[in-house]
């Protein structure tokens, strides 16, 4: 069972319960739009500061602002997830060497090579992903540079000809479609 984290504590961005789409929303999604749902990822990029563990001056304003974006997500029905991260330094990679695998533990230099949060929608097209993104509030407050970047997510559809029938199976057995 899923918790959800009710306060700021350390996180980069408020988290929220979200909607998740029901076998019948997706059907009339895809009978209203006539076009398979899209699944986008709004990446928050990582600051120095966001990397230190530290928030900006404002950050009420900028929790309030995500909070009221997030809502509107929600309510839209588009949300499917989204969260800040912790800094790099309390995370690791794991290094591949073909099959030999290496840890190595963060703090990782390059902060903006780094993402501090996330938000998952699922929408009809690229243009309301595009639209939804343009609304997303600064995600380090008030008047500070700051940049965020959106990735369409694959869908099993993207594979077709690439996994076998019962691989794909596999996956959409365990709810990745």
């Amino acid at each position: 069972m899923k918790q959800w984290v009710t306060e700021p504590m350390t996180l980069s961005i408020f988290r929220w319960p979200v909607r998740r789409w029901s076998e019948a929303q997706k059907f009339v999604l895809i009978l209203n739009s006539q076009e398979q749902p899209m699944k986008f990822m709004i990446i928050v990029k990582a600051t120095p500061d966001s990397e230190a563990g530290r928030f900006p001056p404002d950050s009420e304003k900028m929790f309030a602002e995500m909070a009221d974006y997030h809502e509107q997500l929600a309510k839209a029905g588009v949300l499917l997830d989204g969260s800040g991260l912790q800094p790099s330094s309390k995370g690791w990679r794991i290094r591949y060497d073909g099959a030999r695998r290496t840890v190595v533990d963060g703090p990782f230099a390059e902060s903006k090579e780094l993402i501090a949060g996330y938000t998952v929608i699922q929408v009809r097209n690229r243009d309301e992903a595009l639209e939804w993104s343009r609304r997303f509030p600064n995600p380090v407050g008030g008047n500070q540079p700051a940049e965020i970047e959106v990735r369409q997510l694959y869908g099993l559809e993207d594979f077709d000809g690439l996994v076998e029938p019962g691989t794909a199976d596999r996956f959409k057995k365990i709810g990745m479609e």
